[in-house]
């Protein structure tokens, strides 16, 4: 091998060892993404910040991608962050989204729809209660919504903003039993505290929450659960599901990205979140926060929120707020 020839060979090794070290390091390889956007459609400190923030944690942990910034898109329930996302070009972008966007699209007449977004991946989801005061006369689901159905509008029930996860099930449960949907009051709170103020001091007949904001008191004795939204018992409160009633309802979160991105993004970007979900990172951020992993992806995950999707609007004509 003559002088030259060994000098041919060094250099192309030492562009191998290179190349690789810039794929497994910066993220800059054909599988990668060097830089991963991801917007919370909503201000700081709420639920979509906090989980776009615990995936940046996680993402960036476990090396997954060269950098990961977070923004923040508040307004309308999220349909500000999502009419920006219909002109996004990039091809590492996500955006957080879940129930509470289905509702808010329909509630505040959006022009951008979520039909009009890449389903990547459902994350977590949280279960939802209906709770009455420890004193209350109804002792289960049943009497609650007999009891609406024989007085109407004089027994009310608490939840969030109108139109909201607590909303809807409140009209699926009335659906159910086929009760006037008419005959509903409900008094939507901002917060969760105002609704567990009314509660404690039987201002209201009912509440409906995510799990975690009542279950303090459920154990505490000073709420009684009549029964959960999800499809399994929930661990933390001792209830029954609607499932005789046929209602089903999970607050859940995932991530889309813009509709324009290629088939190669599509998978780069499901593989990126399938890798995080399965790292050790993920699963502490899962543990600090309490959520329940509800991970979906693919056709899955694309039949489900076109599913909620399709439910939705009916309940919320049903209970005045769309036309």
């Amino acid at each position: 091998m003559t002088r030259a020839w060994r000098r041919a060979v060094a250099v192309a090794a030492a562009g191998l060892v290179l190349a690789g070290c810039g794929q497994s390091a910066g993220g800059a390889g054909d599988d990668s993404i060097a830089k991963l956007e991801i917007m919370a459609p909503a201000d700081p400190g709420g639920g979509w910040d906090q989980t776009a923030r615990a995936m940046q944690a996680a993402v960036q942990g476990a090396k997954l991608a060269g950098s990961v910034q977070v923004s923040n898109v508040g307004g309308a329930g999220g349909t500000v962050g999502l009419q920006k996302l219909t002109s996004e070009r990039s091809e590492s972008y996500l955006m957080i989204t879940g129930l509470v966007m289905v509702g808010a699209v329909e509630t505040n007449q959006s022009k951008a729809r979520m039909e009009e977004t890449t389903p990547i991946a459902r994350l977590t989801a949280e279960d939802e209660v209906v709770v009455v005061p420890a004193d209350s006369p109804y002792k289960t689901i049943d009497d609650l919504l007999n009891a609406i159905n024989e007085k109407g509008k004089a027994v009310s029930i608490t939840g969030g903003s109108a139109g909201g996860t607590d909303h809807i099930l409140a009209g699926l449960l009335l659906k159910a039993k086929n009760i006037d949907p008419g005959k509903l009051n409900y008094v939507p709170y901002s917060g969760g505290g105002e609704s567990l103020a009314a509660l404690l001091g039987n201002k209201v007949a009912a509440g409906i929450s995510g799990v975690g904001e009542y279950k303090e008191q459920i154990k505490a004795g000073k709420l009684r659960a009549l029964g959960t939204s999800g499809p399994n018992p929930n661990p933390d409160v001792n209830a029954p599901t609607f499932k005789d009633l046929n209602v089903e309802l999970i607050n859940w979160r995932g991530v889309v990205a813009p509709a324009s991105i290629s088939a190669e993004a599509k998978a780069r970007l499901t593989k990126l979140v399938t890798d995080m979900h399965a790292s050790e990172q993920w699963k502490e951020e899962l543990k600090k926060k309490g959520w329940t992993d509800t991970f979906l992806t693919g056709t899955e995950f694309s039949t489900f929120m076109f599913k909620e999707i399709g439910r939705v609007k009916p309940v919320l004509q049903d209970i005045g707020l769309v036309p």
